[in-house]
């Protein structure tokens, strides 16, 4: 009696603990992806490096700024601001601001997160969405923008202009999981295949924890999302320069930013720009990929007709490597991105 009473309870107990890891797996499955932004803000202050990881359910995402979701048109007339280079001017002066095009800031738009910085119009506080989006819309001025908060299930393109879409936030996880079983749900899901079926050019913000864009951080977390947009036809990540590159004063990689690594196939979609965040506040590769996004609106605006594809192509083949200190295609892929070089020709292909 004993014995059956003991084997009793081991057998209930075995089928406890099959039930209860049957019920773990699927909900630690869910929480391995999580969302954070690219964004450096506070490093000056000491206070961190401005990551997200609070608690929710699905995907974690990592920086975004304003609350006015929907489509706006921009018709202010295009400002030059000190954070820019000086190629944007160049190219609102021959005509050029983005005119006929679909430029979608995918970002945290409804988080009651707020930060101030300064983009040359006075010190405000906005969501990072808020930020990007501006930042992106402040060089491409004629762009129509559209502002997509990361939470939403996805996004419409454009089937009658050039669409451009930027991503300064990243998906992690500390399991990386088989390229088969990639799938980030939402408006991540929606990103990729944008990039992948060269739909959109998507750029996207490389990260912040300096190591090259497809290894795990210090922590321990692999960003998804870069690796999702592997093989792309017209997918960019886009790493920070410490400031604005010229042949007379070289740029130097910007200690946060993550960078190519030797991936080939990583090296090949990979730009860099110059984040002069002692002049905005806003320290952070998520403030690098809306310059592109702004680069690429500006050429769709000129070589009308032409697909994401070639205006990605376009944006790096174009890159200098002149303009950088110690240039290293594992580091910087193909250099910095230049709108002069990259409007230069009549037509492209």
């Amino acid at each position: 009696m004993l014995l059956s009473r003991t084997f009793y309870r081991l057998f209930i107990a075995f089928i406890a603990s099959l039930m209860l890891v049957a019920i773990l797996a699927p909900i630690g499955q869910a929480q391995t992806l999580s969302s954070e932004y690219f964004l450096e803000t506070l490093r000056k202050k000491g206070k961190g490096k401005g990551k997200n990881r609070g608690k929710r359910r699905g995907p974690k995402k990592r920086n975004p700024i304003d609350t006015d979701d929907g489509t706006t048109t921009d018709p202010a007339v295009p400002t030059f601001q000190s954070w820019m280079h000086a190629d944007v001017q160049a190219a609102w002066d021959a005509g050029f601001t983005g005119q006929n095009t679909n430029l979608i800031i995918v970002d945290d738009f409804n988080s009651r997160s707020r930060f101030r910085a300064n983009l040359g119009t006075g010190r405000t506080r906005k969501t990072h969405g808020g930020w990007t989006a501006a930042q992106a819309g402040m060089i491409a001025t004629s762009a129509t923008l559209n502002q997509v908060d990361w939470g939403a299930s996805s996004f419409d393109l454009a089937a009658d202009k050039l669409n451009v879409a930027n991503a300064s936030y990243g998906m992690m996880t500390a399991v990386l999981p088989d390229a088969a079983d990639l799938s980030l749900g939402g408006v991540s899901d929606t990103l990729t295949t944008a990039a992948q079926s060269g739909l959109a050019v998507v750029t996207k913000a490389a990260g912040n924890d300096g190591v090259a864009v497809l290894n795990a951080s210090a922590e321990g977390y692999y960003d998804v999302l870069n690796h999702s947009l592997l093989g792309s036809q017209s997918g960019l990540y886009v790493g920070a320069l410490s400031s604005n590159g010229s042949t007379d004063s070289l740029a130097s990689m910007a200690s946060y930013s993550n960078f190519a690594g030797q991936d080939t196939s990583v090296q090949e979609r990979f730009l860099v720009v110059g984040v002069e965040g002692n002049k905005t506040g806003l320290y952070g590769t998520s403030f690098a990929a809306p310059v592109v996004a702004g680069y690429a609106s500006i050429l769709g605006s000129k070589f009308t007709g032409t697909t994401a594809t070639a205006i990605s192509q376009q944006l790096l083949d174009t890159a200098r490597t002149d303009t950088i200190s110690g240039y290293d295609a594992a580091i910087h892929g193909q250099g910095e991105a230049s709108l002069s070089r990259a409007l230069a020709p009549t037509t492209i292909q």
